[in-house]
C-alpha cells in the first residue's frame, strides 16, 4: 500500500512557490523591456512545443563559454522570457554565451519530465558547440526556485550521456562547471522539510498527479534522483547559493508570505553547503549577513567559466 500521506505533503509545499515566481516574472518581464535581442529564437531542442530556447552569442574571436538559463515556476508556469536582462548583458559582456529554455510543466508531462528536457536541452547545446562556436568544456547554469533545482539536478546528477547511442545528441555529456541558485530546494524528502524549516505544515496531495510513479518505492526513487542532497558527490561543480531570509529569521506573520518564506527557506542552502564542505566542494551560500567569495551570481559564474580549463 502506497504511504500517501507523507509523500504527498511535500508535492503541494512546493506549489506554494508558484504565486511568488508569478509574482517575479511579471516583474522581471517590465524591467527586461532592454534585454538583448537573442541571436536565435525559439531554437527546438525536442519534440514538445515547450522544448524550445533562445541562445545568445557573445561577441569573441573564439569560442565562448556557455551560460544556461532555467526559469522558475513551481512546474506549474514561468518561462525562458524571465530571464535578468542584466545578468544577461554582464555574462554577453564578459564573452559567455547565453540561452534561456522552457520545458514541460506538469500539466503537459509529470515530473522528471522537466528534468529530462533540461537534459536534452544541455545536450543539445553542446551538440550546437561548433555551429554557435560555444566551449562545450565550460558549461554552467542558474535559476531559481523549480529552476534552481532543475540546475542542480543537471550538475550533481552522473553523468548521462549515452556514448554508444543512436542519437548524436544523447552523447554529449550533462555534466557542468558551476551553477547558481536562488531560492532553491535542495531536497524533495518531506521528513526533511518537516526536521529543517520552521513551523513546517503542509496541505495533502496525492504525488501521482505530480511525479510519474505507481509505487512507493518507485516514487522514492525518483525523489532520490532528482533531488541535491541524494545526489551530491566529491566529483561535482561549485554552487552559489542565494536566499533572502538569514538563518534566524522569524516565520512572516502573513499566512501567504509564510507559505513562501518555508519553501524557499536558508535551511536548504545550509544543508547543502554542509555537506559540500565535508566533502571539499566549493560552494558560497549567501544571505542577508552572509560572507561570500563573490559579490553576486553574475560575478561567480564569469569567474569560474573564465578560467581556462585544465
Amino acid at each position: 500500500m502506497l504511504r500517501q500521506q507523507p509523500t504527498s505533503r511535500i508535492v503541494l509545499s512546493v506549489w506554494f512557490a508558484v504565486a511568488v515566481a508569478t509574482l517575479a516574472t511579471s516583474v522581471c518581464l517590465a524591467q527586461n523591456k532592454d534585454k538583448p535581442s537573442p541571436t536565435s529564437r525559439n531554437v527546438s531542442y525536442g519534440p514538445h512545443e515547450r522544448n524550445v530556447l533562445d541562445f545568445w552569442q557573445a561577441q569573441s574571436d573564439q569560442a565562448t563559454p556557455l551560460a544556461i538559463y532555467i526559469h522558475g515556476g513551481g512546474f506549474r508556469n514561468g518561462s525562458k522570457d524571465s530571464i535578468n536582462a542584466d545578468m544577461l548583458r554582464a555574462l554577453l559582456e564578459a564573452q559567455i554565451s547565453v540561452a534561456a529554455l522552457n520545458y514541460r510543466l506538469i500539466d503537459q508531462a509529470p515530473l522528471p519530465a522537466a528534468h529530462h528536457d533540461c537534459r536534452r536541452a544541455l545536450q543539445f547545446l553542446r551538440s550546437k558547440s561548433e555551429a554557435w562556436r560555444v566551449d562545450k568544456t565550460r558549461v554552467g547554469a542558474f535559476g531559481g526556485s523549480a529552476g534552481a533545482q532543475l540546475c542542480m539536478y543537471l550538475a550533481f546528477h552522473d553523468e548521462m550521456a549515452q556514448p554508444d547511442g543512436d542519437d548524436p545528441i544523447e552523447r554529449e555529456s550533462t555534466r557542468l562547471t558551476c551553477i547558481a541558485t536562488n531560492g532553491g530546494q535542495t531536497t524533495m524528502d518531506v521528513d526533511w522539510w518537516t526536521q529543517h524549516i520552521p513551523d513546517y505544515t503542509a496541505p495533502h496531495r496525492d504525488f501521482l498527479e505530480v511525479f510519474a510513479a505507481t509505487t512507493q518505492a518507485e516514487f522514492q526513487q525518483t525523489l532520490r534522483d532528482v533531488s541535491a542532497l541524494s545526489l551530491i558527490t566529491k566529483d561535482d561543480p561549485p554552487i552559489f547559493m542565494s536566499y533572502i531570509m538569514p538563518p534566524d529569521d522569524p516565520v512572516p506573520s502573513n499566512p501567504e508570505q509564510a507559505r513562501r518564506w518555508k519553501v524557499h527557506h536558508v535551511a536548504f542552502g545550509i544543508e547543502l553547503h554542509e555537506r559540500m564542505d565535508a566533502l571539499g566542494i566549493e560552494a558560497d551560500l549567501d544571505y542577508p549577513g552572509a560572507t561570500t567569495n563573490y559579490r553576486s551570481p553574475a560575478e561567480f559564474i564569469i569567474a569560474k567559466l573564465n578560467q581556462p580549463t585544465k
